[in-house]
């Protein structure tokens, strides 16, 4: 299966000047005054385990895949979530098997894992 935007359509192959080959962000944000936010939901954790998964797998690095901390992403309403580019595929995942599946599925091989996609109408 091809790697799918938001919108459907296949990904621009990456630039050959691009630095890494994917970026995966994750939105760690904490909320004020007791919203829901992704902090509230175990983001870090998720963040950490990506981190450490992509390092063990021997993808992290120029010309293969980044992973990075975010602020507010503005889809709280699905959180947590990350979301990948430059297909620009957005996960919502619950636990560390949903991270793995993730690093192996997209970010090793270019699968999307269609279980773990933010339904497109969940927002802030």
């Amino acid at each position: 299966m091809t790697p799918t935007s938001a919108t459907g359509a296949a990904p621009a192959a990456a630039s050959p000047d691009s630095y890494y080959e994917r970026h995966i962000f994750f939105c760690l944000n904490q909320r004020e005054g007791g919203e829901d936010s992704c902090a509230n939901h175990r983001a870090q954790q998720g963040f950490d385990r990506c981190k450490s998964q992509v390092k063990a797998a021997g993808l992290a690095g120029p010309g293969k895949v980044r992973v990075n901390k975010a602020g507010c992403l503005d889809r709280c309403a699905a959180g947590p979530v990350a979301v990948v580019y430059p297909e620009a595929v957005w996960y919502t995942y619950v636990d560390e098997h949903d991270i793995d599946e993730i690093v192996e599925s997209h970010l090793k091989n270019g699968q999307v894992v269609e279980r773990l996609l933010t339904p497109a109408h969940l927002g802030r």
